[in-house]
């Protein structure tokens, strides 16, 4: 019986051919939009987090409790050796760095800037961020001068400075509060896409950090990468709890960036709301051509029902047509939504330069498919496709045989 069914419902949405095509191709496209949507969406956060954790912040960083809202450099992380010791012992760390902050001035012979003072290991660094990647003019610390310093190019431009030039950095001692003065050399200059990177940061070696703020071999920031971007994601992991001792507090990307965090969590919603937009245009399609197949067969359901069928026999073979319309639409949208997701996962869409929530974007975009999308998806418009057969399937289990064959006439 069910054989017999499958084979009729194929058989009558081919009846009419175009109407079929029209129908499947509009509903094809709602489930390759999403798939597209979805991949578009999943590849935009990973960029986002990608761009925010590679240039500079790191998948977790240590501070000293209370560094972060106050920015005094006296608050230096305790029990330095003891926690890098045990940090070069965690299997889930690939690398880490310490660095120094200051908050302080560099002065050109043309022009003075507000600026914060990093001070940084570049063996390490560069496993932590991009600014050697970013060089533009320069090297990123090549040799052993104390005096070199690398700063942005709007910094650079600000200053009215180029490669090779003096400028002198200013910060305030750790205890005493006194002025510290040194003379550096421009010996790189670095082009970010973030505005803040570019123009309100310089770095130097950490060596001469210390010494000019008079901390001996203390540190504000370890910046740490994990194996795998997913540690970071895990509150639960004992690493928080192991490393947030001795007065200091360690946190992961997704509190040291609450925002982009609400931002993607934002992002889901607007998927489940497109999602809905989309299957309830879909809905409507398949109630249309359903019925348009229903009232061109009238008489035959008519005699259907003069017959004997009974009305849940009428029912199901309306929903028969619905699943067999739903397995169609599944197999065009799937096929559109494939080839139009790798063709921008290769292209890729230009976004870069252009700022979300505190991160400016440096790389192309480009959409990641899952399996979810060409599973998950599928089986949903086809269950809302039965769930919207039923309205029809219903009209026709009600219909008088005497009516129907009349009407058709």
């Amino acid at each position: 019986m069910w054989l017999i069914l499958i084979k009729l419902a194929w058989r009558n949405i081919f009846r009419n051919k175009r109407r079929t095509l029209i129908a499947s191709i509009a509903i094809g496209i709602g489930l390759a939009a999403l798939i597209f949507a979805d991949a578009l969406m999943i590849g935009m956060a990973e960029n986002m987090v990608r761009t925010a954790t590679a240039s500079f912040l790191g998948d977790a960083q240590m501070h000293r409790v209370g560094f972060r809202d106050a920015q005094e450099v006296s608050l230096t992380i305790q029990a330095l050796d003891e926690v890098t010791t045990g940090l070069a012992q965690e299997e889930i760390v690939e690398h880490f760095t310490q660095r120094v902050l200051a908050s302080g001035m560099i002065t050109s012979p043309a022009n003075v800037s507000a600026i914060v003072l990093v001070g940084v290991h570049p063996l390490t660094e560069k496993f932590l961020s991009q600014i050697d990647d970013a060089i533009t003019e320069g090297v990123y610390f090549e040799g052993e001068s104390s005096r070199d310093i690398v700063i942005g190019a709007k910094l650079a431009e600000l200053l009215e400075i180029g490669l090779g030039d003096r400028v002198v950095v200013t910060v305030a001692q750790a205890e005493s509060g006194d002025l510290s003065q040194e003379m550096f050399r421009i010996s790189g200059i670095y082009q970010f896409a973030g505005e803040e990177m570019n123009s309100g940061m310089a770095f130097v070696r950490i060596e001469k950090a210390r010494e000019m703020l008079a901390i001996g071999n203390a540190a504000h920031e370890i910046a740490i990468k994990f194996t795998s971007l997913a540690y970071a994601q895990d509150p639960t992991l004992p690493f928080w709890k192991t490393y947030s001792e001795h007065g200091n507090e360690v946190l992961s990307w997704t509190e040291l960036m609450s925002q982009l965090t609400a931002i993607l969590e934002m992002t889901q919603y607007s998927k489940y709301i497109m999602g809905a937009i989309l299957f309830l245009v879909v809905v409507f399609g398949i109630i249309n051509t359903l019925f348009m197949s229903l009232y061109e067969r009238m008489f035959e359901f008519g005699v259907l029902r003069a017959v004997g069928t009974r009305p849940f026999g009428m029912a199901r073979v309306i929903l028969f047509e619905a699943g067999a319309l739903a397995i169609v639409s599944i197999g065009l949208g799937a096929m559109l939504g494939f080839v139009l997701t790798a063709v921008f996962a290769h292209v890729g869409i230009d976004y870069t330069g252009i700022e979300m929530t505190g991160v400016t974007m440096q790389e192309f975009i480009r959409p990641i498919m899952t399996v979810q999308q060409f599973t998950v998806y599928p089986v949903w418009l086809f269950i809302f496709t039965i769930i919207a057969g039923l309205y029809p399937a219903r009209y026709a289990a009600k219909m008088s045989p005497a009516a129907a064959m009349r009407r058709s006439f």
